[in-house]
């Protein structure tokens, strides 16, 4: 069973990032009212993720492509604005910031772990 994710108004939350994957990202997308923020990654996003072939990647790096890729296609769809803040050299907290859901409706957690139809 997946730890829940604590929500904290205002500010990114605190837990341990190793935890997060793409389930809780999306539970916790479901859950989260309009301004709240995670923080769901801390690094340099682009080469944490690793190679682009899967066969190259840990474990870690492809939870990470995924949960990356969930929480680009969630912000495509208006659930979310994504932001980076530069905490050093080379170095970002990646946030996510619930945005209202679409037409105002209630977002459903099915939904968001679903592809859009391109």
């Amino acid at each position: 069973m997946t730890t829940p994710i604590p929500i904290w108004r205002g500010s990114p939350s605190p837990f341990h990032l190793q935890k997060l994957d793409e389930i809780s990202f999306c539970a916790w997308v479901a859950q989260a009212k309009p301004g709240d923020t995670l923080e769901y990654h801390r690094g340099f996003l682009c080469l944490d993720r690793g190679s682009t072939e899967q066969g190259n990647k840990d474990p870690h790096q492809i939870k990470l492509d995924e949960m990356a890729a969930r929480a680009f296609g969630l912000a495509e769809r208006g659930f979310l604005h994504l932001l980076q803040q530069r905490i050093g050299d080379a170095s970002f907290r990646y946030l996510a910031i619930a945005r209202s859901c679409p037409e105002g409706q209630a977002i459903n957690f099915s939904t968001l772990m679903i592809e859009e139809a391109a």
